[in-house]
């Protein structure tokens, strides 16, 4: 058996080496390569950084099992393959209860690890803030196949909305219109309520590591806090229908200024209020005998 002395000597170098090559990564890859990430590590928003961090080490633990499970395949083979001048089957065996417990265990203690961390960080991504606490509430429509916004205030004339229409390319393939934008104000608590008009969607942030679905007559929310300001690519991640692909958005995390002198904006254009619920598809709840859409003021189109 070697001595504790000379296993250490075989640790350290692989030690040693492993320091470097960490040392040696850019935070993109220290970050699994996912998006949401600056050059210099900065996340887009408070829980970017905790997703990450789950992805990485899950697939860290994933790769040390997979290190030592090819590696004993490989002793395997190469320990009791066929000799030359054997005849028959190699020596069978009908059980091993030390191996069996091993390959028992490790399993189950590897499901539980995975599972209490991942209910960990879900419980802290689905923590949504209250009212008093959010700074900007927010409530995301999905449409068959765009989005509307709305921005709720203390009243009636500070709630404003926007509504987007559907991407449109070109003989290329490139967006040639303005595709709906969600504004939110960098560094404040957002809580945004998620719902639909007419069939699932799926609300993803790609570079905010998170996607909630949207469905018509039950909200779901998501709250968080932008922390770097940025345009970031948004999209429906539920097959909503024929132009699903074409289901984008923008989002705009901006400053506290901007923020407000982009609300104004909406507010000197009228639209202000409750956004109208009248293009919603299903008119009857199930439920409730009335229409969700009673005393609403008819749309001109």
């Amino acid at each position: 058996m070697p001595s504790k002395r000379r296993i250490r000597w075989a640790v350290l170098p692989i030690g040693v080496a492993t320091a470097a090559v960490l040392a040696g990564c850019t935070p993109t890859e220290l970050h699994g390569f996912l998006p949401g990430f600056t050059e210099d590590g900065q996340a887009a928003t408070n829980h970017t950084d905790m997703v990450a961090g789950l992805w990485v080490n899950s697939w860290i633990v994933l790769l040390i099992v997979g290190v030592i499970t090819w590696g004993l395949m490989g002793w395997a083979a190469i320990a009791y393959r066929r000799r030359k001048g054997q005849t028959g089957l190699p020596v069978q065996l009908r059980y091993n209860m030390p191996i069996e417990i091993f390959y028992t265990i490790v399993p189950l203690i590897l499901v539980i690890g995975f599972f209490a961390f991942t209910a960990r960080d879900q419980t802290i991504l689905e923590t949504q803030y209250t009212d008093d606490q959010a700074d900007v509430q927010i409530t995301a429509i999905g449409k068959q196949w765009a989005w509307d916004f709305q921005y709720t205030g203390d009243t009636d004339d500070e709630t404003v909305w926007s509504m987007g229409v559907q991407a449109q390319t070109d003989a290329k393939g490139d967006i040639v219109n303005e595709l709906p934008t969600l504004y939110l104000p960098v560094d404040k608590k957002v809580k945004i309520t998620l719902t639909s008009r007419d069939v699932i969607h799926s609300f993803w942030i790609i570079d905010f590591l998170y996607k909630k679905d949207m469905y018509i007559g039950k909200d779901n929310f998501w709250s968080f806090t932008p922390t770097r300001e940025g345009t970031y690519a948004g999209k429906c991640a539920e097959l909503c229908g024929d132009y699903h692909s074409m289901m984008l958005f923008n989002v705009k995390v901006v400053s506290d200024a901007e923020y407000e002198e982009y609300l104004d904006s909406l507010r000197d254009a009228g639209q202000t209020g409750d956004i109208n619920d009248a293009y919603d598809r299903l008119q009857n709840l199930p439920g409730t005998g009335g229409s969700v859409n009673e005393n609403v003021e008819e749309v001109d189109h």
